[in-house]
């Protein structure tokens, strides 16, 4: 079981160059692209590492490319997403988001519910590598 978070979570890992198109796309609407790493891709923990600042004046993709294989190279067996920010209201909007590295092994996560009376239910999880 993959993590799946963000867009093209679902599908097989996207290469180099499809990253590049999608950051092209990015900087196509004139969104900011920013690049952010975690060791604990649990979907509560929004909070990931920041790679550097938000690339809010990148004009090309190659610079977040660069980023973004310096972020693969110090850490090559942590989750790497790529998000995008719209600031055009004045405040950072993500409007897009997807991993674009991942550990070669992966923790499963496993989530228990249970049904208490009255139709409520409880979860539970643990990580299983």
């Amino acid at each position: 079981m993959r993590i799946t978070q963000g867009c093209f979570s679902f599908l097989p890992d996207l290469s180099d160059a499809q990253i590049t198109a999608q950051v092209e796309y990015i900087l196509g609407r004139d969104w900011a692209v920013s690049v952010e790493y975690s060791y604990d891709p649990h979907p509560r923990n929004s909070y990931w590492e920041m790679w550097g600042n938000p690339m809010f004046d990148l004009r090309d993709a190659k610079g977040a490319m660069m980023e973004f294989e310096e972020c693969r190279k110090a850490h090559p067996e942590a989750y790497i997403r790529i998000l995008a920010f719209d600031n055009t209201r004045g405040w950072e909007t993500v409007m897009m988001s997807f991993i674009a590295n991942r550990p070669s092994t992966e923790p499963k996560i496993h989530l228990q519910r249970t049904d208490f009376q009255g139709r409520a239910q409880k979860y539970a999880w643990d990580v299983r590598t």
